[in-house]
């Protein structure tokens, strides 16, 4: 089975095509003004027309308002929403309910424990994405977690790996983890929010190489 991949944090028609164009089954728009790969909802409804059906389209929120989630899912209308702050399972669950989209919940993981408790949100999303735990920023950090704490986890739900990941090291977290789907953003990055399509090629080539040695 092809790994997945998902290019995060775009603003550019052109970052798109490159993910597209190599193989990424999956594009990120970020609605979070304290991060610099923030869109607004006009230019994430203009990039997820651009995408079309050629790719899905993830849009991403963090600790939005009740209000605000309404908006940004009937303006930007994403196949996916992710949420990546301190919602509640309760909260995704609703949104979920009520608006029918595939919902992923990011979580950060800093040990054993923390990642037990994850099982919390298993039957109100359809994706767990294990990440980094937060810092002054929910993602997009560019540091990663120990892997190895995924090691024989009973997974009762699809997930993802975030956090850290790039072009050189994709591969090491493949095999520590078998994980169904990889998820990159400062990793294919030349400096914070400017996406370089020459990496985005070089991580879907890494995992495409993976795949193939390993299936």
């Amino acid at each position: 089975m092809k790994t997945q991949i998902k290019i995060c944090g775009l603003s550019t028609e052109a970052s798109i095509d490159a993910a597209v164009e190599n193989g990424a089954t999956h594009i990120g728009l970020v609605h979070f003004e304290k991060s610099p790969r923030y869109v607004s909802l006009e230019r994430a409804k203009e990039l997820r027309a651009y995408a079309g059906d050629r790719i899905k389209t993830v849009l991403l929120l963090v600790n939005a308002d009740p209000k605000l989630t309404g908006k940004a899912i009937a303006e930007v209308q994403p196949d996916i929403l992710q949420f990546h702050g301190g919602e509640t399972p309760e909260w995704v669950k609703l949104v979920r309910a009520k608006s029918g989209l595939e919902i992923w919940k990011a979580v950060g993981v800093r040990d054993h424990a923390g990642l037990l408790k994850t099982n919390r949100y298993v039957g109100a999303v359809d994706r767990l994405l294990f990440d980094a735990p937060a810092k002054a920023l929910p993602g997009g950090t560019g540091t990663s977690f120990d892997w190895s704490l995924l090691a024989g986890h009973q997974h009762q739900v699809d997930w993802g790996l975030a956090g850290g990941l790039d072009p050189d090291n994709v591969t090491d977290a493949l095999t520590a983890t078998q994980t169904p789907l990889v998820d990159v953003s400062s990793g294919v990055e030349s400096a914070p929010g400017v996406k370089q399509v020459d990496r985005i090629a070089a991580f879907c080539q890494a995992v495409r190489d993976y795949d193939a040695s390993n299936h």
